[in-house]
């Protein structure tokens, strides 16, 4: 039995599909200031700001995983949608939109397929209600464009 590092909407992280070595999370309030004669510039708390989680690790296509994961991340993101983030142990952590995601592709073979990619993927919350329901992967994928009914 294998188990997740974490989850993606229904995208799962893990040794099988896409290994993060680095979790990077930072977290911002807003507290603009008002100038003051004499004192200290006055602050007032607005609420959260941004809060953004980077992911990074190396993905070895020869022996775990597979660039397919990287294109289902990026389906993910062309759709706009935000997906539930969840870590392995159980932790929530919200809705998720997907920033931007980086690739370097090293150790080439003769046919250009890479054996080593560096990857970063940059995710940011958002309201918790523009969460995905259908959690964003589709379970059974097929090649051949049938409905998984049919």
């Amino acid at each position: 039995m294998q188990s997740n590092m974490m989850s993606l909407g229904q995208f799962a992280f893990g040794l099988a599909t896409l290994p993060f070595e680095t979790l990077r999370r930072q977290s911002e309030w807003r507290h603009p200031s008002n100038s003051r004669v004499g004192v200290r510039p006055a602050r007032q708390s607005l609420g959260p700001g941004n809060d953004t989680i980077t992911l990074s690790g190396v993905l070895a296509p020869e022996f775990r995983g597979s660039t397919r994961t990287l294109v289902q991340l990026r389906e993910m993101a062309n759709s706009g949608k935000a997906w539930a983030l969840v870590s392995g142990a159980g932790e929530v952590f919200g809705a998720w939109v997907i920033e931007s995601l980086t690739e370097t592709r090293t150790v080439l073979m003769d046919n250009g397929a890479p054996r080593r990619i560096e990857f970063e993927l940059q995710l940011a919350a958002v309201d918790d209600e523009r969460a995905e329901p259908s959690g964003g992967v589709d379970p059974w994928p097929t090649d051949d464009g049938w409905e998984w009914w049919l």
